[in-house]
């Protein structure tokens, strides 16, 4: 895949990249398993950020860090006769999350710490979870307010964020709804009331 977007003629604008929770599980004694050592991790990590770097001088990279999990919840719904134990620690999380952040300081590219985010609030072992790993909708509400948080205070040009950004068919028309005062209409790319989060 990395492969086929170097030589695409069109290079994103943006880039997120999102790995290190299945590299963190703990090694299986039968040495098959997703478990990637913390070295490993590192070389990879470094290896896809260059790759993407070189892309275009317009391609943005932003890395978001190992999040955090609720070990007994995650026991609790892994517990089958399907699979063999998943040793998973949040402190190994942290340990692959902070070389994560570190390589991106190394690298001056944008990063996400979601391990620290997400354990900002109090409730964050029952709120950010489904299963104590994959993510509920509290879970993925913080990854996206810390992504848009990237993106509104990075200096690049042109900004990523989305009310920086031009609007697609945004020419306004006599045929849309009307404003409240009755004097013109309301363009629908402004219409952000229905929405039940309101983003930054």
């Amino acid at each position: 895949m990395l492969r086929n977007m170097a030589d695409s003629a069109v290079q994103p604008s943006l880039v997120i990249v999102y790995f290190g929770g299945n590299d963190s599980i703990d090694a299986h004694c039968s040495g098959l398993g997703p478990h990637v050592p913390l070295d490993e991790y590192i070389g990879n990590m470094r290896k896809i950020a260059e790759h993407l770097k070189s892309l275009s001088e317009k391609t943005r990279v932003l890395f978001l860090s190992c999040p955090p999990l609720n070990e007994e919840m995650l026991r609790n719904s892994t517990s089958s006769t399907i699979l063999s134990e998943i040793v998973r620690t949040n402190e190994t999380c942290r340990l692959y999350s902070d070389v994560c952040v570190a390589l991106c300081k190394e690298m001056h590219l944008k990063v996400v710490d979601l391990w620290h985010a997400m354990q900002k609030r109090e409730d964050w072992k029952t709120a950010c979870f489904t299963d104590g790993l994959h993510l509920s909708e509290e879970g993925s509400n913080i990854v996206v307010e810390e992504i848009l948080k990237v993106l509104k205070e990075a200096e690049w040009e042109p900004s990523l964020h989305w009310k920086a950004m031009p609007t697609e068919f945004a020419e306004d028309s006599p045929f849309d709804l009307v404003s409240s005062s009755g004097d013109a209409t309301v363009n629908p790319s402004e219409w952000t009331i229905h929405r039940k989060i309101q983003w930054n």
